[in-house]
C-alpha cells in the first residue's frame, strides 16, 4: 500500500492520531487524490470525520479542491446535511457557490435534502440563489417543486 493508500485508509478507519505522523512523513498527501478523485479532505468529509478535517485544513487541505465529479468538500456535507462541517469548510474560505459538473450548487443540495440549517447557513454567508443548474433549475425552483414552503420562504 502506498503513502496515498494509507493515508485514505487511515481517514477511513478513524485512526485521526496516525494522520499528523503520515502528514509530517508525507506532507504532500495532505491534497493527494484517490482513484476516484477524492482528496483526503473530501474523504474525511464524506464520513463526517471532523476531527480529520481538522487536521487537514490545519496543514493546508485545498478547501475548494475537486473530485472527479467536481463536487468539493462543501457540496458533499451540503448533500449530507452536515451544519457543522459546513460551518467549518466555510471558516476555512470554502467557495459557498462552487458548482459541480451538473453545475449543482451547496445551495441547491442543501435545498434538494431539506436541510434547513445548511441552507440558513449558506444564506448568511451570501450564497447566490440565482445560480442555475444544468437542468436550468435554482434553489428555489427545487423548494417550490418538493414542497419545501419553509426553505422556500427563506429563498425570497
Amino acid at each position: 500500500m502506498n503513502a496515498t493508500e494509507l493515508f485514505f485508509d487511515t481517514i477511513r478507519k478513524g485512526f485521526n492520531d496516525r494522520l499528523e505522523a503520515q502528514i509530517a512523513h508525507s506532507p504532500n498527501v495532505v491534497n493527494s487524490k484517490d482513484a476516484r478523485g477524492f482528496t483526503p479532505l473530501i474523504f474525511a468529509t464524506y464520513f463526517g470525520n471532523e476531527s480529520a478535517a481538522d487536521i487537514l485544513l490545519a496543514h493546508g487541505a485545498d478547501v475548494d479542491a475537486k473530485d472527479a465529479s467536481g463536487n468539493t468538500a462543501l457540496l458533499g456535507v451540503c448533500f449530507k446535511g452536515n451544519a457543522v462541517l459546513a460551518n467549518k469548510l466555510i471558516d476555512y474560505k470554502a467557495d459557498v457557490n462552487a458548482t459541480n459538473n451538473e453545475g449543482v450548487t451547496p445551495l441547491i443540495y442543501a435545498v434538494m435534502y431539506n436541510h434547513e440549517a445548511v441552507v440558513k447557513l449558506l444564506l448568511k454567508h451570501k450564497a447566490d440563489v440565482s445560480i442555475k443548474d444544468n437542468s436550468g433549475k435554482t434553489a428555489k425552483d427545487y423548494a417550490s417543486e418538493k414542497g419545501y414552503s419553509a426553505i422556500a420562504e427563506f429563498l425570497k
